[in-house]
């Protein structure tokens, strides 16, 4: 009997022992570049709350959501639109339930900082003429990065698109579009008023009306087959505490 009791007992231990090691165990966050800072920040006040220390992988959503599609061991996507949400519930790689807007952002036209203009965003504004002849307007790749489809709606609603599309710089994501602005490779660009705001080597020429681009929002889910405490960090995102990180950087929220 004393036996039964201390392998019961043992049993028991271990199964405790297995479920801190889950409840500890790292997260892998999948998120849009263009949180990378906002994100960093409230993980780091995550990890200091819970103890749960959390890992990026920062990228075009598209790109994201290809790899989690593929079996990439994320356990929370948090995508720059709905598209590429929607396209992993239909792949059933989410948990439907879980999905929710967590932030919004504006779309931003942005220089160099050595490019004098007093160009504003208008219909059929000169932008074309402000590029010059070899200049070339920074942008994410509008096939299929949500910075770059914003982009070329808003441009395609104020009747520009037509005219500089063939003097685009199309980049693998947004941070990818402000860093060669910074680096004077492009002469403009359009970015994330978000990621514009950080970057003191850009300026920002003026920011896009909502009305011309779909809404930009944020929707975060947890993936399929996730640790048990990706919900946990999911709704951590969703706090007061975070919303107050997600507005110092720039973002509008849905709390």
């Amino acid at each position: 009997m004393k036996r039964f009791y201390a392998a019961l007992c043992a049993t028991l231990l271990a199964g405790l022992a297995l479920q801190a090691t889950a409840a500890t165990e790292p997260l892998t966050v999948y998120a849009a570049s263009s949180l990378t800072n906002v994100m960093q920040d409230i993980a780091s006040d995550y990890t200091k709350d819970t103890g749960v220390a959390v890992r990026f992988s920062f990228a075009a959503s598209s790109t994201l959501a290809r790899q989690i599609e593929a079996g990439a061991p994320a356990d929370v996507f948090i995508s720059a639109d709905e598209e590429w949400m929607d396209y992993l519930q239909q792949k059933a790689r989410i948990e439907t339930a879980s999905r929710q807007i967590i932030a919004g952002n504006r779309l931003a036209l942005i220089a160099a900082k050595n490019i004098k203009t007093n160009l504003k965003i208008s219909k059929g504004f000169a932008l074309k003429a402000a590029l010059g002849k070899i200049g070339r307007l920074a942008m994410a790749d509008p096939a299929s990065v949500p910075a770059g489809r914003y982009a070329k709606a808003a441009l395609g609603y104020f009747g520009v698109w037509a005219d500089v599309e063939q003097h685009t710089l199309p980049m693998e994501n947004v941070r990818a579009a402000l860093l060669v602005v910074e680096r004077g490779e492009a002469p403009f660009g359009i970015v994330y008023k978000t990621d514009a705001t950080i970057d003191a080597g850009v300026t920002v020429v003026d920011i896009f009306p909502e009305t011309s681009h779909p809404k930009i929002m944020y929707p975060a889910a947890v993936v399929k087959g996730a640790k048990t405490s990706a919900g946990t960090f999911l709704k951590y995102i969703r706090s007061a505490k975070a919303a107050a990180l997600f507005q110092r950087y720039g973002f509008s929220n849905y709390h």
